[in-house]
């Protein structure tokens, strides 16, 4: 038995694991996050459709997003939660009006938040230590009797039993009677150690609070917030709390994309829990890890477990060679368990075991020790010697391959490009310009064309944009293929240092059949660079699209010949 399980038809009875997600509540305290209400919704119910138990919307009245997401609240299968603290000192549950605006979001579950470690109820709050057990009491009791779930956040738990273990208690303990259905331990400064967050748990269950009431709220100030959190667990915590991609203030919350699969697919959690979260289900964390990023408009994190692009890449030969003959070799789970896939990348590493798996999966079979297989390894190590990269540029890889192959007709070659960026200052305000000329020639003819670049709102968007512009006036045998492509991401690294310095550019291209690919280009000037890369794409596009006219056609409407 390896520890990993990736399909099996669960039979023996499990016990349940409660799944709570507060991305939309401790994930927007993340430097820099704000949800609007329509993304608030999109998250819940991606959320929802993945399987989370709980799903804690925010905390109605503290700001105008959270109380309009609560006003017309999506409808979920989970468990939607509204989050408060517990009631003020000096003033009944009753008449707490900020108590009144999380209960009057009218949710089926309640999260109270109250204080656990001595220090902060005599320096935060300043209030006696009894003074605080009575407002947890209070306050539960209140929600409780309202018909609502109740469940008590013990902030600082962990420090404060570090600190005054009888004290701590008697928080918890106060919760718990007063009808609490989870207590939730909360390591809030995220400095405890797995070691000792499962010694507590243990030790909190050992004074009298159960297990399947206890949950974990672990943040990830020291790198471990997963490992404290199944460190609980295994001490038998029975609620997990955490967010989307370990979104959370500070270094974040404990990552619920990285919990997830892991209980699922990992001894000795896989037998002996139910999540709520199915095989089919999770096939879908991929993309919920992704719509967060795109939501917030992030680059996702390639070395993210599970679910990054470079999760399951194999970039070494030796990892290249086992992967082909069996993927168990280099893999602890199957990429499309999770909704990912194998990556086999092209780099100076790379042997002919890489280069015929990433052959293969463009179409072309190659027999070992086909002579074109050195040829296409020499060219890319020399490529990336002068600071090309073909790890995230397959596109401009294949194209090399096709090359050496014979497989890769001239489509067009360009005699010359020209580009002219303007900046000028107008009454209201700068106005930039950018506009190309390209002389390209399409088999006897020479075209020259002339662009500006604008997007579709005729917004200038700057020289790339001129000079596809103007390729795709020029290239009008191939504008039925070509133009449907649309530019969505450009990225640029200086690669070495001073006179020496060049740049790369990385451009990832789509369609509108849905395919998608990235192209490289490396120069001393950014244009140029740049120019190579959109070379590298149109022309990825036509042989990919099978484009039908070859070099040595006359047919050459809408352009004007030189």
């Amino acid at each position: 038995m390896t520890g990993t399980i990736t399909h099996r038809e669960w039979t023996a009875p499990r016990e349940r694991l409660y799944l709570f997600d507060t991305t939309l509540r401790d994930g927007q305290q993340t430097q820099g996050v704000q949800f609007q209400t329509p993304e608030k919704i999109r998250i819940a119910k991606a959320l929802d459709d993945l399987g989370i138990d709980y799903i804690e919307g925010g905390w109605p009245g503290a700001n105008p997003t959270d109380s309009e997401f609560f006003a017309a609240p999506p409808q979920t299968r989970a468990t939607l939660t509204a989050f408060g603290m517990t009631k003020r000192a000096g003033r009944s549950a009753e008449n707490d009006e900020v108590l009144a605006g999380v209960l009057n979001a009218n949710t089926p579950a309640v999260c109270l938040v109250g204080k656990t470690h001595d220090f902060h109820v005599t320096t935060a709050l300043g209030i006696e230590l009894e003074d605080n057990l009575d407002n947890i009491s209070r306050s539960i009791a209140h929600i409780v009797a309202q018909g609502r779930e109740a469940l008590f956040d013990a902030e600082h738990f962990f420090d404060g039993y570090k600190s005054n273990p009888e004290y701590a208690l008697n928080c918890l303990r106060a919760a718990y009677e007063a009808g609490a259905r989870w207590i939730v331990l909360c390591d809030t400064n995220g400095g405890s150690l797995p070691g000792e967050v499962g010694r507590i748990t243990g030790l909190v269950i050992d004074a009298g609070i159960p297990g399947n009431r206890l949950g974990i709220h672990t943040h990830d100030d020291t790198g471990n917030a997963v490992a404290n959190s199944l460190a609980a667990i295994d001490a038998g915590a029975r609620q997990v709390q955490g967010t989307l991609n370990g979104l959370g203030e500070r270094c974040g919350n404990a990552n619920l994309v990285s919990l997830i699969p892991t209980l699922l697919m990992k001894e000795p959690y896989c037998s002996r829990f139910d999540t709520g979260v199915s095989l089919d289900g999770l096939k879908s964390l991929t993309r919920v890890s992704r719509l967060l990023d795109d939501i917030l408009n992030r680059v996702p994190q390639k070395s993210a477990p599970y679910v990054g692009a470079s999760a399951f890449a194999h970039k070494a030969g030796l990892h290249a060679s086992a992967i082909l003959k069996d993927p168990t070799t280099y893999e602890h789970v199957e990429p499309g368990t999770v909704g990912n896939a194998r990556v086999i990348p092209m780099s100076n590493q790379a042997g002919q075991s890489n280069l015929r798996r990433r052959l293969a999966e463009a179409g072309f079979e190659v027999a070992p020790g086909n002579p074109a297989l050195g040829r296409i390894l020499d060219r890319i190590k020399e490529q990336e010697s002068a600071g090309y990269s073909y790890d995230t540029a397959q596109a401009s890889f294949e194209l090399i391959a096709r090359q050496e192959l014979g497989g890769v007709t001239d489509f067009f070659s360009v005699d010359w490009y020209r580009v002219v960026i303007a900046r000028r200052l107008t009454g209201s305000g700068v106005e930039h310009s950018s506009e190309a000329s390209v002389q390209v020639r399409v088999g006897d003819a020479a075209l020259r064309l002339h662009a500006f670049g604008s997007d579709s709102l005729g917004r200038d968007s700057g020289p790339v944009s001129a000079l596809y512009s103007a390729l795709v006036q020029g290239l009008s045998p191939y504008r039925s293929s070509i133009e449907d492509m649309r530019l969505v991401d450009f990225r640029v690294r200086i690669i070495g240092a001073g006179t020496e310095a060049v740049t790369r550019v990385i451009i990832d291209s789509v369609d509108r059949s849905g395919n998608s690919w990235s192209t490289v280009g490396v120069s001393a000037n950014i244009i140029d660079a740049s120019f190579d890369a959109l070379l590298d794409a149109i022309n990825w596009k036509l042989a990919h699209d099978g484009a039908g006219v070859a070099a040595g056609s006359t047919a050459v409407p809408d352009a004007a010949p030189v």
